[in-house]
């Protein structure tokens, strides 16, 4: 009798147990999904589109400065036809207009990269055919770091509600990556700002909810970022030969992404050897 009592007073126990934690989960699920319906609060929504209203207010007043003509043609370019279109017409204004094309290209290029606008690889397109291949990788690396640093900054304010709702396992991965390699953590975000190991956008993002310094991220980023930037602003040179995105990357285009990848990686690997 008293083996008999003692199994059922153990039944009960773990019965009342899992009851208790089905409800808190339950409970954490029914906030998520609450919290999933719109993972951002108010003052975070209120937050982002000041920040717009900032990108386009610059924009304006770069308009202001600009002669009277149709600008029709202006939009983001979503294909190789719209670059064309956009490049002819630009052409006719960067002699003359040099300082106002300049600013309106940074602020452009900046707030895509701040809001994850796709469509940036066309612009480093344009900066190569309207200012070559030196002036255009300055310009395309200084406004993707702007960019990226945007990012970076206003997701630690508001982004964290997003990654989780959007890239939950992603989030997780990257963070257990990070605190591996703490001490070295420069000489990883060079390797993914290089590679295509994740995607720049989500490090972006991600960085500061897992605790990236932000000389670190700066570093990676612009350090890193150099190889693509020459790659495609290379090849906006030549924009009337290509027949799609996909050509960028020839074997001459990988060869010298490639090195300038081992070069930009080269000074991490000497102070490890070093240290």
């Amino acid at each position: 009798m008293h083996l008999l009592k003692t199994l059922i007073l153990s039944f009960v126990g773990r019965r009342s147990e899992k009851m208790e934690k089905a409800t808190e989960i339950d409970c954490r699920s029914g906030s998520r999904s609450d919290e999933s319906k719109f993972p951002l609060a108010a003052w975070e929504i209120a937050a982002a589109s000041t920040v717009v209203l900032g990108f386009g207010l610059a924009l304006f007043c770069v308009y202001l400065t600009m002669p009277d003509s149709d600008y029709s043609f202006l939009k983001l370019p979503r294909s190789l036809e719209d670059l064309h279109v956009l490049r002819g017409h630009l052409e006719d204004y960067t002699s003359d207009y040099t300082i106002q094309v300049l600013v309106g290209y940074c602020v452009v290029y900046i707030f895509m990269q701040t809001f994850m606008i796709p469509g940036t690889v066309f612009m480093s397109l344009l900066a190569g055919s309207l200012f070559g291949v030196f002036k255009g990788v300055a310009l395309v690396v200084f406004t993707a770091t702007a960019g990226a640093s945007s990012c970076y900054f206003l997701s630690k304010f508001i982004g964290k509600p997003l990654l989780f709702s959007l890239w939950p396992d992603k989030l997780s991965f990257f963070q257990a990556q990070v605190a591996k390699r703490r001490k070295k953590l420069l000489n990883y975000m060079l390797f993914l700002r290089v590679t295509p190991t994740l995607p720049n956008t989500f490090i972006n993002l991600a960085s500061p909810i897992v605790d990236v310094p932000y000389p670190i991220f700066f570093l990676a980023t612009f350090i890193g970022l150099i190889p693509a930037a020459f790659v495609t602003v290379r090849a906006g040179i030549a924009l009337g030969e290509l027949r799609s995105v996909g050509d960028l990357y020839d074997v001459q285009s990988i060869a010298a992404m490639f090195l300038i990848g081992v070069v930009s990686v080269t000074p991490t690997l000497i102070n490890k050897g070093k240290s």
